[in-house]
């Protein structure tokens, strides 16, 4: 397998459901490349298209333009079993009637591979996911963490090019949830398998990706790593998507270059790089991560001043709501390193001082 190789390419991709007033695009001209041995995210809210993009890979949705390509051949003329693609829906879909050994070696059986390989596989695979013990039982006698594993090792057993997942930890409870997600890492890192993994939640996309595309009205808007996709967001919904962000708007005075000298909400004038299309006298958007502001007493360090209007504890950390003088509000996060301490409480006047990297002008 070559390094940085590409897997899965999408080129100019359009699916269109419906027709004449009734249609609409579910995929508006996407291009994506998808490279080997990748963790690839798709993330986005319902019916962003995420999931229509995955079943075009898998060959269940054809595209009505565009093209899909595996390794570098287009694939739209073969059906899905003849993909080296597998798939992980959100129902697992096993076979309750057969034993955890006989589900993993079900797809191996289709592919008409000798006994002695199928149950060298299926010892494999049982080893890969942790499930040994439970080789014997039937699905339906395990947990839905356990036959979500399973689901896994089925779809692993043949080796395929790519694993598609969708949305395959949305049943499990929260703490199961959290663990899987290590686990998938895992998987994939061993196996060596691309895996193209749906989601709508942004704490999966960040917590298992190589890279994330962040879908909205069936187009990309940005594809980048979760460190780029938190901490430098394209624009004003993938900065409200990914995690909590706090918007406040300031007047571009002057610009040089990349450079623009900004006027807050506040009165106080910072200089920071703005995007091309801003010109002198425009309103910008500036998009602020709660936990990157830093209360302190009003002085002429702090770029904003505001009230504090509640104070939530969430054990971890400190959440504050704030009127901010100027206009608009703000929320602050603070981690309860030493335990919670907060000596802040509804009314209190407040400084709010923001290091310019971690303030961002966005595209609207």
């Amino acid at each position: 397998m070559v390094a940085g190789a590409t897997a899965i390419e999408a080129r100019n991709v359009v699916k269109t459901f419906g027709s004449g007033s009734e249609a609409f695009n579910a995929l508006d001209n996407v291009s994506v490349t998808i490279r080997q041995n990748e963790f690839f995210t798709l993330l986005g809210p319902s019916g962003c298209g995420k999931t229509t993009l995955l079943r075009m890979i898998a060959g269940f949705e054809l595209p009505t333009s565009g093209e899909i390509m595996l390794d570098g051949q287009p694939v739209a003329h073969l059906p899905p079993f003849k993909r080296q693609v597998n798939t992980v829906f959100q129902s697992y879909a096993l076979f309750p009637h057969l034993t955890v050994a006989q589900n993993i070696a079900f797809g191996l059986e289709m592919l008409r591979r000798s006994k002695s390989e199928i149950d060298a596989q299926v010892d494999k695979m049982l080893k890969l996911v942790q499930m040994e013990p439970m080789r014997n039982r039937r699905v339906n006698q395990i947990s839905g963490g356990q036959q979500q594993r399973v689901a896994l090792a089925r779809a692993l057993a043949p080796h395929p090019k790519v694993l598609l997942l969708d949305e395959p930890l949305s049943a499990l409870d929260l703490k199961l949830r959290k663990g899987m997600q290590i686990e998938l890492k895992r998987l994939q890192m061993e196996t060596g398998i691309t895996f193209i993994f749906v989601t709508h939640d942004q704490e999966e996309a960040l917590t298992m990706s190589d890279r994330i595309a962040v879908m909205s009205k069936g187009k990309i808007l940005q594809i980048g790593t979760p460190t780029d996709i938190y901490e430098r967001p394209s624009d004003r919904f993938v900065a409200d998507f990914i995690g909590e962000t706090n918007f406040t708007q300031a007047e571009v005075l002057e610009r040089r270059g990349d450079e623009g000298r900004l006027r807050l909400c506040s009165g106080v004038e910072i200089v920071q790089q703005i995007n091309s299309h801003a010109g002198i006298g425009d309103k910008v958007t500036l998009a602020i991560r709660p936990e990157r502001i830093e209360l302190a007493p009003q002085d002429e360090t702090c770029q904003f001043a505001g009230t504090v209007q509640n104070v939530v504890y969430f054990g971890t950390d400190t959440t504050y709501h704030l009127d901010i003088q100027g206009g608009g509000q703000m929320t602050v996060r603070l981690q309860n390193r030493w335990g919670h301490q907060s000596v802040l409480q509804a009314g209190d006047d407040v400084g709010l001082r923001v290091a310019p990297e971690a303030m961002q002008v966005l595209k609207d």
